[in-house]
């Protein structure tokens, strides 16, 4: 049975997962007109409040719901570790690198939880949807797959492209991938939704 979540809860989960990302962008956007004269060093303003909005994220989704969703957690300790590599060795290819091996994680824990016909997108979504397993495994591919396209995209991006444009096309050019991604999907619930909500039809009993 799938929990019934308000427009209100949707919302907040949606901002604690997005949040720090915005954070990210208007923090790189900003650092050089108020801390800095060398647009190279706002990464690195930019990564340290990208960390301290994650990290708040997290504490706020624990202390909402008394547990954080497996993806969400994942990502918050990558950015916490190789953030802080960023910040300590002075260096941005570790936060760049940080969604490339991220989705490259994921992709492989749902490919290869698919490959031993496990589908890993129900636990993931705590089994949000009321499809059958056959739907769920044909999510984890779908997902897999995805993901190791949104791996191949940031390698793309950031080592052909200033560190302006790859922040700014993390949130204006992959979110809106993945939203578009996970609304393809639609077809994938309704094809294999289950029939829990069919009333059962019973024989009607005649009295004398």
């Amino acid at each position: 049975m799938s929990e019934h979540k308000t427009p209100g809860e949707q919302g907040l989960r949606l901002l604690l997962e997005i949040g720090p990302l915005i954070i990210f962008f208007l923090a790189n956007a900003k650092a050089n007109l108020v801390f800095y004269n060398d647009p190279a060093q706002n990464i690195f303003y930019a990564t340290a409040a990208f960390m301290i909005a994650i990290i708040l994220s997290l504490g706020v989704s624990y202390s909402r719901y008394r547990r954080i969703p497996t993806m969400p957690l994942v990502t918050g300790v990558f950015v916490v570790v190789f953030g802080t590599l960023t910040l300590v060795l002075h260096d941005d290819i570790f936060i760049k690198l940080k969604p490339t091996l991220v989705n490259l994680l994921f992709a492989g824990g749902l490919l290869g939880a698919a490959w031993f016909d496990r589908p890993l997108m129900k636990q993931l979504f705590d089994g949000a949807f009321d499809i059958t397993d056959e739907g769920w495994m044909v999510l984890t591919r779908r997902w897999g797959y995805f993901f190791i396209l949104l791996a191949v995209i940031n390698e793309v991006v950031w080592r052909n492209s200033s560190t302006d444009f790859w922040v700014t096309f993390k949130l204006f050019g992959i979110m809106p991938l993945t939203i578009v991604f996970a609304m393809a999907q639609v077809g994938v619930l309704a094809r294999y939704a289950t029939d829990s909500d069919t009333p059962e039809t019973t024989e009607s009993e005649s009295t004398d």
